[in-house]
């Protein structure tokens, strides 16, 4: 398996966007702290997170192949699983079959809800710090605000065992501890 160090270099190499990185360094972390969560390789899923998007900008006129290429160029680097949930995060796309495992499920939830929780501390005068899950349980329910954002995809977290709370405290949580990185500077004491 891939180093994250490499990982890295592979995703600047493909990506060339700040908002696509920010949403991959997102999507790891969420998947990081899930696995965790759950008793998951870290590691495994950490990169599988960081990755998933991949072939964002090569599929950015074919969204049928968006997931497939990702899963070609990444097929000896990346286990079999997260081969399988790159693929099948953009099924509905890419018609790649439905999610079955918990990583599947995982990467599908976590990445979508890096959205929600990054709509949400734009627009919050504090960013992150300070977000609590009842304020971005909000946010879903409007309808209006991050209107792309999938609500249907970020519920698949219960079949991971997870209830709302601890699926956006962990969403939440995840994305402060990064929160320099992906464009939010202020100090953030720790506490969600």
């Amino acid at each position: 398996m891939m180093h994250r160090e490499e990982a890295l270099e592979l995703l600047q190499k493909n990506l060339n966007d700040e908002s696509l990185m920010k949403h991959s360094l997102s999507t790891e972390a969420v998947m990081r702290k899930l696995a965790e969560r759950l008793g998951k390789d870290q590691e495994t899923w950490g990169l599988t997170g960081l990755l998933h998007d991949l072939d964002y900008a090569m599929t950015a006129d074919d969204h049928t192949r968006h997931g497939i290429e990702s899963a070609e160029i990444l097929k000896d680097r990346l286990p079999d699983e997260s081969i399988r949930a790159i693929r099948v995060h953009a099924a509905e796309m890419n018609g790649s079959g439905t999610p079955q495992t918990d990583l599947d499920y995982a990467l599908r939830c976590a990445e979508t809800v890096t959205g929600m929780v990054m709509a949400a501390g734009l627009i919050r005068p504090s960013g992150l710090e300070g977000m609590k899950p009842k304020s971005l349980k909000k946010k879903i329910k409007d309808k209006a605000f991050a209107a792309s954002v999938n609500r249907e995809i970020i519920k698949e977290h219960q079949r991971l065992g997870l209830d709302q709370e601890e699926f956006l405290s962990i969403a939440i949580m995840s994305m402060q501890s990064i929160a320099g990185q992906i464009g939010f500077s202020q100090p953030l004491s720790g506490d969600e």
